[in-house]
């Protein structure tokens, strides 16, 4: 019972934290008239978001390593709830971007303790099956998170977005505080944590599944980087129209990610990479050719998309479960440095996706699908390591 109360926490605050990724984009455009800046600058707001989850991804996790995971993850909620209610008071795009970076850095801590807390419940497959709960979450909350958004945008104003999850991240908190966390089974970590980060790194058995995982989020990243101001401004949809679209995105995550639950323990872990990634790079591939054929059709980059997406749902737990049985360190480290990598990446990616987005879906596309190939080489060139 207490891994199902695990599984139901880590979910919730996985949940919240990745609200602050998606939530606040189709508000986009009126955040930038009420800070006087262009929406363009505006969207730095996602890379400074990511910026801020990975920047203390590695101490999240030797803290939580040297203190517990309960106190660690507490802090993170508190962090979080407060960069969100401070984001409304921002009189300038200065100051939005600073507490972008000051929530961002509560989501990481949120996202570590997370998968952390999974992993001390979980192993070998079971571990990939748990992670996809992650995944789902992830989804939900960045497809209907979107709609939320769009919703309260509409009837409260773009703050409301913001006090609302403020709110939520805190009453979580105070959640937490109460549920006790399983003891670990598991032998003391003797080593320090920056050798035992060094030493992780060094593995290819770790790596080069992490990278994959990296690289495929980047993907998801880059569109939600760029989307809105391609879907909103030459396609001129509305915010409410770009909400909508969190459904159909939703819909693939959540397919994907029930399909790592419910076939990894038949097909085995890199199966279902291979074809999970492979989805992503074809789906990334058809969104480069509508773009180029027919940039009128709205239909020719968001549909490739999803498809995409429920690619990436399927590689992104199995990534992390890979890269965790591959680590020659035990502990919270392997989770924190994977963490690390892939908010790292995105953080990359997303400033890329900045610099490029254009009034075209070209430039887009083509990024998309050179991050495809790059996840496509790292699952080739991984070992073969098996898993219990």
């Amino acid at each position: 019972m207490k891994s199902s109360t695990t599984l139901l926490v880590t979910c919730s605050t996985v949940f919240l934290a990745q609200l602050g990724m998606s939530i606040y984009l189709p508000a986009l455009p009126d955040i930038a008239r009420g800070l006087s800046a262009d929406a363009s600058q505006v969207s730095w707001g996602l890379a400074v978001y990511l910026i801020g989850m990975a920047l203390p991804m590695l101490f999240w996790g030797s803290l939580g390593q040297r203190i517990g995971r309960k106190p660690v993850l507490l802090a993170a909620l508190g962090i979080y709830g407060l960069g969100n209610l401070a984001l409304p008071l921002s009189q300038s795009l200065e100051t939005f971007l600073f507490w972008r970076l000051v929530q961002g850095m509560g989501a990481s801590g949120i996202s570590v303790m997370a998968r952390v807390l999974i992993r001390d419940s979980f192993r070998g497959d079971l571990l990939a099956k748990a992670l996809s709960w992650l995944s789902i979450s992830f989804v939900v909350a960045l497809g209907i998170g979107q709609y939320l958004g769009s919703i309260i945008q509409v009837v409260l104003g773009w703050p409301a977005i913001f006090y609302l999850l403020g709110g939520a991240s805190l009453l979580m908190a105070m959640a937490v505080a109460r549920v006790t966390f399983p003891l670990l089974n598991e032998e003391p970590v003797q080593s320090s944590a920056w050798p035992s980060y060094w030493r992780i790194l060094r593995d290819r058995a770790f790596l080069l599944p992490a990278l994959a995982g990296g690289l495929g989020y980047g993907v998801i990243i880059a569109f939600n980087t760029a989307a809105p101001l391609i879907l909103q401004g030459p396609f001129n949809w509305s915010a409410v129209e770009y909400g909508l679209l969190g459904w159909p995105i939703s819909a693939a995550y959540f397919l994907g990610a029930l399909g790592v639950n419910a076939f990894v323990l038949r097909t085995g872990q890199r199966w279902l990479m291979t074809a999970g990634v492979g989805l992503v790079l074809g789906g990334s591939a058809v969104m480069l050719l509508g773009s180029i054929a027919g940039t009128s059709v709205a239909l020719l980059l968001w549909l490739p998309y999803c498809f995409a997406v429920f690619g990436q749902s399927l590689n992104y737990p199995i990534s992390l479960s890979l890269a965790n049985d591959g680590s020659p360190v035990g502990g919270a480290y392997a989770m924190a440095l994977s963490g690390f990598i892939h908010q790292l990446m995105a953080a990359i990616i997303g400033a890329i996706a900045s610099l490029i987005a254009s009034q075209q879906a070209w430039p887009l596309s083509l990024f998309c699908t050179l991050l495809a190939l790059g996840a496509m080489v790292c699952v080739r060139l991984a070992p073969g390591r098996q898993t219990d």
